[in-house]
């Protein structure tokens, strides 16, 4: 009987490639009913003789895992954020987790700059004006001579520090392991992190969602930022206190953020809803052809590689 292999993730399905390497080689795919990250409910319904799964943001909890067993064998994550897993109850279970580090980085850089651009020229306020008749001009601002801070100098954030330096952006960072070769190539000063916010004319957050940094772009950190200052937020939802942002866009404490991650998903309901100098979009930094085709090619692999016995190559437990 062959081996099943549970679909969620979203990214995944847009992979043929990725669907025909896990049938080629044996195994049977089980697709998610629904185009959204399941719920505990849902899984522990999908779950019986499931060997493995590939996974969106879906919550998977030590119930789950346990539910899973002798069967499940690997979860295997397509893209890089695993904090919707319970990372503990898999090791206890003796089930693998995996990731796709890199396969994302570049799509989410490109969305992460294309906000930047549409917040300095307010395209999307000038687009949809055009659209309803109106012939409206505002003056924006160039990125060049700008300083961009960065949180988070990793696979993502190191890609948009490459994009802004070809914008002529002064590039300053914060990450607790910083690298030496982005100040060689990209001139990158690596400061604490209230400096940086101190600084920065953009602001861009590419931090997993740990302890210490869920909460971080709260009153306080945003109280530190210029008037003039953007926040852009292509990484975490659990970053940005929400609440804290709205009331400091409403204020113009800061001129205005973009934001593609949220705490809660799908996004439903906001105090951001209708505030003119804020961009939202549905959490699409990893969505393109070319992301989907390399997070699905590895996350195959790592199915196969489990079960057959062998160990992961990208194991975050």
């Amino acid at each position: 009987m062959k081996e099943k292999v549970l679909v969620s993730a979203l990214s995944f399905r847009r992979s043929q490639a990725a669907i025909e390497l896990l049938q080629t080689n044996g195994y049977e795919i089980i697709f998610s009913p629904v185009d959204r990250a399941l719920k505990e409910k849902e899984l522990l319904a999908l779950l019986p003789g499931v060997a493995a799964i590939v996974a969106g943001n879906d919550e998977i909890t030590e119930t789950v895992i346990a539910t899973g067993l002798p069967d499940l064998k690997i979860i295997a994550r397509s893209g890089v954020g695993y904090n919707t897993i319970d990372i503990q109850g898999a090791r206890h279970y003796g089930v693998a987790v995996t990731n796709t580090p890199g396969a994302n980085s570049k799509s989410v850089a490109d969305l992460a700059l294309g906000l930047m651009l549409s917040l300095a020229r307010a395209i999307p306020c000038l687009n949809g004006n055009l659209h309803n008749g109106c012939w409206e001009k505002s003056v924006g601002r160039e990125l060049g001579e700008k300083t961009l801070g960065v949180i988070g100098t990793g696979n993502v954030g190191g890609e948009v520090i490459k994009r802004a330096k070809a914008f002529d952006m002064n590039i300053v960072a914060y990450d607790v392991y910083p690298r030496p070769e982005l100040t060689e190539m990209c001139g990158v000063i690596y400061l604490p992190l209230k400096e940086v916010l101190a600084q920065a004319d953009f602001l861009s957050l590419h931090a997993p969602a740990l302890p210490e940094t869920v909460n971080m772009i709260c009153k306080e950190t945003l109280s530190l930022m210029k008037r003039t200052a953007y926040l852009i937020n292509t990484s975490r939802g659990e970053l940005v206190v929400e609440e804290d942002l709205c009331e400091a866009l409403k204020r113009n404490a800061i001129a205005g953020a973009a934001l593609d991650s949220f705490c809660s998903e799908p996004l439903v309901q906001s105090c951001l809803f209708g505030l003119p100098n804020v961009i939202l979009t549905p959490h699409i930094g990893a969505s393109t052809i070319e992301a989907s085709g390399r997070a699905g090619q590895i996350a195959a692999e790592e199915v196969i590689r489990v079960l057959q016995g062998l160990a992961p190559r990208y194991a975050v437990n």
